[in-house]
């Protein structure tokens, strides 16, 4: 049976899918105030923990973004999925420190796929003008996880323990994959697509000789690293996304210490903070398109969109003069919208600058690069806090952590703007 508007059946399992991610990604940092009492934890310890997943995401996201390009979307988010809902299983056997670690690590390679996988499905099943708000969709699932997570992981620790967290959440991954393999097949080769959405989506797609021939296209992987939109990318992820990662690992520990907040219950400043992702998500996303639609030239028109996040994320700065915990949610409830906002532009970005042939492995490259800087960027972490808490004042660690915070974006976006100051995309016989 023909399906009118199929290509949004496809953004929405996409949307599961990162759901399924950060729900698993994110069970770690709510039980961090509850794993740390029973292995005895240092702040360190857990930044290591962070760290071992962060370096394995690296890694991944280098092989799985090359791998999605090779085998295509359906087997890729089939192998990552499988390898992802698995390791976070294993997380149940852990009983010290080095064991979570080993668990992460494992959970690290499988979920770096995903938005490899993600943006390179966007940009075969939907033309530029929708993957904005396609993008936005897609990458509101982070959000929407961190807050399913909040509202389940106590709800199964008041019923079992620990080790049924992680053997529940993980199982998830197993149901979403039954509706991947029925529902996903390339728009050339998808049944239920009409001849009418199958020209929509194929619109503005730029085909070359060899396609044409029915020959299969190689690109050289390493030739990626010669383009400034490369390296553009590589800033836009590099530099901002071990701030979320801050976010999601060590806002529930913040509110915690700081607020007394009791995560065995559903916590509603954390709901509310985690929620306005999903916001930030959609908006950044549809800003940028409206812009398009109106006639802003591509790249003029994501840029746009970028600086103005940038400027409106200093505003995490101000967290560090509150006193009251509610004050504290509004501001950081904008920061982290306006963070996925930004998030949603560059992974956008990916598809406009790319041809959708190399887009998992490029997004691959700029998502390795955030991940480098998550591992980083925790040992500044974990040192600060230690270094306060010692002192007495965990809070003017936090406080630190918030000022560079806010200052990173506007320096990511210069670095971008004089980077695609010719606004050109890459062609696809440039790769070969």
């Amino acid at each position: 049976m023909k399906i009118k508007n199929y290509r949004w059946i496809i953004v929405s399992l996409l949307f599961f899918a990162t759901t399924i991610n950060y729900i698993d990604r994110q069970i770690i940092g709510l039980l961090k105030p509850i794993l740390e009492v029973e292995f005895n934890w240092t702040e360190s310890d857990f930044a290591h923990i962070v760290m071992a997943f962060t370096a394995a995401y690296a890694i991944g996201l280098i092989v799985m973004g090359r791998l999605i390009d090779k085998i295509g979307t359906r087997a890729g988010y089939t192998l990552i999925i499988t390898l992802w809902s698995i390791a976070g299983m294993l997380h149940a056997f852990a009983r010290n420190a080095l064991q979570f670690a080993l668990a992460r690590f494992g959970l690290g390679i499988g979920e770096a796929g995903n938005f490899p996988a993600g943006v390179k499905a966007i940009s075969e099943w939907f033309p530029k003008k929708e993957r904005g708000i396609a993008t936005g969709i897609f990458n509101s699932g982070p959000s929407v996880g961190v807050v399913m997570a909040l509202l389940i992981v106590p709800w199964i620790l008041n019923r079992y323990s620990w080790q049924e967290v992680f053997w529940i959440t993980g199982a998830s991954g197993f149901i979403w994959l039954i509706f991947w393999l029925i529902f996903y097949e390339a728009p050339e080769r998808q049944k239920r697509l009409t001849k009418e959405e199958l020209k929509f989506i194929s619109e503005d797609r730029e085909i070359n000789t060899d396609q044409k021939a029915g020959n299969k296209i190689k690109i050289r992987w390493y030739r990626l690293f010669k383009f400034p939109q490369t390296w553009a990318l590589i800033t836009g992820k590099g530099l901002i996304d071990p701030i979320f990662w801050f976010f999601l690992f060590w806002l529930p520990s913040y509110f915690s210490s700081t607020y007394e907040l009791d995560l065995k219950r559903p916590s509603l400043e954390l709901i509310i903070i985690y929620s306005a992702t999903t916001i930030g998500s959609f908006l950044g996303g549809y800003f940028s398109s409206l812009l398009i639609k109106r006639g802003w030239a591509v790249m003029k028109a994501r840029k746009t969109a970028l600086f103005l996040f940038a400027v409106t994320e200093l505003t995490i700065i101000l967290a560090q003069y509150t006193t009251a915990a509610w004050m504290a949610v509004a501001i950081i409830s904008l920061a982290v919208a306006v963070h996925q906002a930004w998030a949603t532009n560059v992974f956008t970005m990916a598809s406009d600058m790319f041809p959708s042939e190399a887009v998992g492995s490029v997004t691959g490259i700029a998502g390795m690069a955030g991940a480098v800087g998550g591992i980083l960027f925790p040992l500044l972490v974990g040192f600060l806090l230690d270094t306060y808490k010692a002192a007495g004042n965990l809070t003017g660690g936090y406080n630190i952590l918030f000022t560079i915070c806010g200052l990173t974006y506007l320096s990511a976006w210069l670095i971008i703007h004089l980077l695609t100051r010719k606004h050109t995309s890459v062609n696809l016989e440039d790769l070969k």
